[in-house]
């Protein structure tokens, strides 16, 4: 059977690091889409404030199944 997928993409962010920011947009996605698949970082960057970083922001494309 064929199968079809849809792919959104996210904003995370952490005060730690690029990898915490990633982890906590495809934790909250898990929390209201079904069926996850792959979710790819599709960018990184950070804020920074006064010379200094104040938080990591990852990109992330998600996908997952599509249903009628």
């Amino acid at each position: 059977m064929e199968s079809v997928y849809k792919v959104i993409e996210l904003v995370g962010t952490s005060t730690e690091s690029w990898e915490k920011a990633a982890a906590a947009a495809v934790e909250l996605a898990s929390r209201s889409l079904r069926d996850l698949r792959v979710a790819e970082v599709s960018a990184l960057d950070m804020n920074i404030e006064n010379g200094s970083i104040k938080s990591y922001r990852a990109k992330v494309k998600v996908s997952f199944k599509y249903e009628d």
